[in-house]
């Protein structure tokens, strides 16, 4: 389940609602999907082939357009990133900036753990959202934030899209966000 820290006092929220609640007052998606229909041994499998892959988004077909109707998503994929994943810390260093897109960035995580660092509310400032398989976020359009990976350094994550090749990052310089955390 996603816990967030609040990186200038350093408050933890917890609990479903309690996190549903925060992410809505700084305008990000947050849902669950029930993890336990993936087969077992894909819970924890953090290569995967182009069949496995296909697999997970078969799992979740219906959660998947549920949200891509509602949100005007039009395709989707399968992140895979392990200390497997060849060149993995220069895509973590390319990941760590914080930036911003033209479009939502969507991550709805199967296995493993990431983290969304996101500029929240004057009041709030930047936070993090630490999550788990099973749970769904969407990152409003212009937001900064960057997303990477936790201390086991594994995911696997559903994105959805509304520009069919994909992303593109616009760099967001700000002085007030501090790499470190408190």
């Amino acid at each position: 389940m996603a816990e967030i820290r609040i990186r200038n006092t350093n408050e933890r929220i917890q609990g479903e609602e309690n996190v549903r609640a925060f992410l809505e007052g700084q305008e990000v998606l947050y849902e669950h999907w029930n993890p336990e229909q993936l087969p077992v041994e894909l819970r924890n499998k953090f290569i995967l082939s182009d069949e496995e892959k296909g697999q997970i988004l078969a799992t979740f077909d219906n959660e998947i357009r549920d949200l891509a109707s509602r949100r005007g998503y039009l395709t989707w994929d399968i992140i895979a990133l392990s200390d497997a994943t060849p060149n993995l810390d220069e895509l973590l260093k390319k990941f760590e900036q914080v930036h911003t897109h033209t479009e939502d960035e969507v991550r709805a995580i199967t296995a493993g753990k990431g983290i969304f660092i996101i500029k929240g509310t004057d009041e709030v400032g930047y936070f993090d959202v630490e999550l788990e398989a099973g749970d769904v976020i969407s990152v409003p359009e212009h937001k900064p934030h960057f997303f990477t990976l936790m201390e086991n350094r594994q995911i696997v994550a559903v994105r959805l899209f509304i520009e069919t090749e994909g992303w593109i990052a616009h760099s967001y310089d700000d002085p007030s966000f501090q790499k470190a955390q408190a």
